[in-house]
């Protein structure tokens, strides 16, 4: 008996015209919704409002890759009447500031370069959004949180809500000493 050898090593494409693997993997990247691609490879962005003490009251996770307006309809969803806002520039969306002046609140966010419509903003009140970068910075330093070891996002978020809790714990033991 003859075994069946390829005459060429082509031989494949001519009966079909795809790789041996093509339905061996599903396409797509990690299916975590939390991780996904910018500049720096893969990542997650962390979305935080905190109080004027720099103390975490909601915290999202999203892909880095994601945009940031979407995320703050959820994290602003109770503002109280009279707060001011301070967020960045990618919140600066008509749809957050209609959102916020609903609530009879103030939003002192600067406008983008290619928005035609300038609104007020004070640069001193906005000397203040500090403390988001204060609170960022205390969760640097935890090493498992700035790394990202833990793979999945509801982990993640567990860890960053217990660094949360640390943070709102000393702020209490500080006031009274």
């Amino acid at each position: 008996m003859k075994a069946l050898r390829r005459r060429y090593s082509y031989d494949r494409l001519v009966v079909c015209a795809r790789s041996p693997a093509w339905c061996q993997r599903k396409k797509g990247g990690s299916t975590d919704p939390c991780m996904g691609r910018s500049r720096g490879g893969l990542t997650t962005k962390i979305h935080a409002m905190v109080d004027a003490d720099g103390r975490p009251l909601r915290m999202e996770l999203t892909a880095g890759q994601a945009a940031d307006a979407p995320v703050a309809e959820r994290l602003i969803s109770d503002i109280e009447p009279g707060t001011t806002l301070l967020a960045d520039k990618a919140y600066d969306t008509d749809a957050i500031r209609a959102f916020v002046k609903g609530r009879k609140a103030w939003a002192n966010i600067p406008t983008k370069i290619n928005r035609k419509q300038s609104f007020s903003f004070s640069r001193w009140v906005y000397r203040q959004r500090n403390q988001v970068e204060r609170f960022f910075n205390r969760i640097k330093h935890m090493r498992g949180l700035a790394t990202r070891y833990d793979r999945r996002p509801d982990n993640y978020l567990a860890a960053l809500k217990l660094v949360a809790t640390r943070i709102w714990i000393n702020s209490v033991c500080e006031s009274t000493s």
